[in-house]
C-alpha cells in the first residue's frame, strides 16, 4: 500500500506539474491545461449547446472563481474537441484539480473542481456527447489518473448518463461514494398553485400576516437586477446582507475575504452581460431586508445564496423573498426547472419546493479491472465516514 501511494505521488506531482510546464495550447492539441488557456469563445458557444445546464461551470463565473477564490484558483481543465482542416470546435469541458488538493489523499485520480456552488455537471455537446466524454476520459488517462471523481452531479442527468454509457461499452461500472436528494422547482407550473400544494392554506395564511407585520416598516417590494448596472448595485447590498448575520460570526461571508468578494462582484458583472445572472431584493421601505443571487443557464436557473437583514428575522424574510421568488420564476415562459443548489434537508427551501433531484459524487474508473480504483474508493469512503462522524459528533456538543 506504501509502495502504491508513493508512485501516485509522483504521477500527482506530474499531474499538477503539467499545469505549470505546459506551453500556450491551440484548441488542436489542448487537452489538459490551465483552465484559463481555453478559449473564452469556444467555451461559450459549448455553453450553448451543451447537454445539460450548469450555471456554475459558464465562463464568467468559473473564470472569476478560478481568478481570486478562496482555494479555489489555479484549476485545470480536462477539455474534448472535433478537429476539422481549418478549425476546432469545443465540445466537451471539465474543470479539475488533482484528488491530493481536492482530499489531501495521494492516490492518482483528478477531481471535478469546486465553482463555489454545489454542481459540477461537465459541459459535454448535446450532439456528441458521449464522444466528448471518451475524449475526456483519454486525456485523464494521460495525466496518469487512474479515475475521474466527479463531485456533485445529477445521477439521472444527461451528463451522467453519457459518462454511464461509455463505461457500459467499455465494460466499467462507476462506483457510488454517496447521493442525497436536494430541492428543486418545477417552474412550468403556476406559482400559487404549486405554493399551495407544497405548503398549505395554514402556513400561507401565517406568512402573509407576517408579510403585513413587515409592512408596518415600509411598503414591502420585490425587486429585480439584470443589467450589468444594476447588478453592480445589487451585488453590494447582497454582500452587505450575507455579512450582517450567523454567516459572518462563523467566517463564511463572501465579504469577509478579499478573494471572495472579488470573485462574486465579477462573476455576477460577467454573466449580467449575457443575461445570465439575476439578483432579487426584497425591501421594506428603503430598507433591504433580504437579498439573494440567482444564475441562469438554458432553461434553469440556479439559487445561489441568501442573505437577510437578522433584524427582521421573526417576518421570515428569507422565505417572503423566496415566495416572490417562485413566483418570478414560473412566470418567466423561458426556464423549466430552478435548483436550489442546497443541502440535503435544508430547513427553508425544502418544504416550498418539492422536486427532488439526486445528487451523487461518483468514481468514474479510467481503466478496466484496475486495483488502484478500489483503493482510491476505499480512500473516499474512509473519508466520508470519518467527515460524517466529526459532523454528528460537532452537532451532539453543539446541542447540549
Amino acid at each position: 500500500m506504501a509502495e502504491i501511494a508513493d508512485i501516485a505521488v509522483v504521477r500527482r506531482a506530474s499531474v499538477e506539474d503539467a499545469t505549470d510546464k505546459r506551453a500556450p495550447a491551440s484548441p488542436n492539441d489542448i487537452g489538459f491545461a490551465p483552465l484559463t488557456e481555453v478559449s473564452v469563445d469556444q467555451w461559450r458557444a459549448l455553453a450553448e449547446r451543451a447537454i445539460e445546464p450548469n450555471g456554475y461551470y459558464l465562463p464568467a463565473w468559473e473564470l472569476a472563481v478560478n481568478a481570486s477564490a478562496r482555494g479555489r484558483t489555479g484549476v485545470s481543465a480536462l477539455s474534448a474537441w472535433r478537429k476539422a482542416l481549418d478549425a476546432a470546435r469545443l465540445i466537451g469541458l471539465l474543470p479539475v484539480v488533482s484528488m491530493w488538493r481536492a482530499c489531501k489523499i495521494p492516490l492518482p485520480a483528478l477531481v471535478s473542481a469546486s465553482p463555489y456552488g454545489t454542481l459540477c455537471t461537465p459541459l459535454l455537446d448535446r450532439d456528441c456527447a458521449t464522444e466528448a466524454v471518451k475524449q475526456i476520459m483519454t486525456e485523464a488517462r494521460a495525466t496518469g489518473a487512474h479515475a475521474l471523481i466527479l463531485r456533485d452531479v445529477s445521477l439521472n442527468g444527461a451528463a451522467m448518463r453519457a459518462f454511464a454509457e461509455v463505461l457500459r461499452q467499455d465494460g466499467i461500472r462507476p462506483l457510488m461514494l454517496q447521493s442525497h436528494f436536494r430541492a428543486c422547482l418545477d417552474a412550468r407550473r403556476e406559482a400559487d398553485e404549486l405554493l399551495q400544494d407544497a405548503l398549505g392554506g395554514k402556513k400561507l395564511k401565517e406568512l402573509r400576516r407576517q408579510r403585513n407585520r413587515l409592512a408596518e416598516h415600509g411598503t414591502v417590494r420585490f425587486e429585480v437586477a439584470r443589467t450589468p448596472d444594476a447588478v453592480a448595485e445589487a451585488i453590494e447590498i447582497f454582500l452587505a446582507l450575507e455579512a450582517s448575520g450567523w454567516k459572518a460570526k462563523r467566517g463564511t461571508a463572501l465579504k469577509q475575504d478579499e478573494g471572495d468578494a472579488g470573485f462574486i462582484r465579477r462573476a455576477t458583472q460577467g454573466l449580467a452581460e449575457t443575461g445570465q445572472c439575476e439578483i432579487v431584493t426584497l425591501h421594506a421601505g428603503d430598507t433591504p431586508v433580504a437579498a439573494a443571487i440567482v444564475l441562469r443557464h438554458q432553461d434553469r436557473a440556479f439559487y445561489f445564496k441568501l442573505g437577510i437583514d437578522e433584524r427582521f428575522s421573526k417576518f421570515s424574510p428569507g422565505v417572503q423573498l423566496t415566495l416572490d421568488l417562485t413566483r418570478h420564476l414560473c412566470a418567466d415562459a423561458v426556464l423549466a426547472t430552478a435548483d436550489s443548489t442546497a443541502s440535503a434537508d435544508h430547513p427553508m427551501i425544502n418544504p416550498m419546493w418539492r422536486g427532488r433531484l439526486k445528487i451523487v459524487d461518483v468514481i468514474i474508473p479510467l481503466r478496466r479491472n484496475d486495483p488502484v480504483v478500489w483503493l482510491i474508493n476505499a480512500a473516499m469512503t474512509m473519508r466520508q465516514r470519518a467527515y460524517e462522524l466529526a459532523r454528528r459528533t460537532n452537532n451532539l456538543i453543539r446541542n447540549r
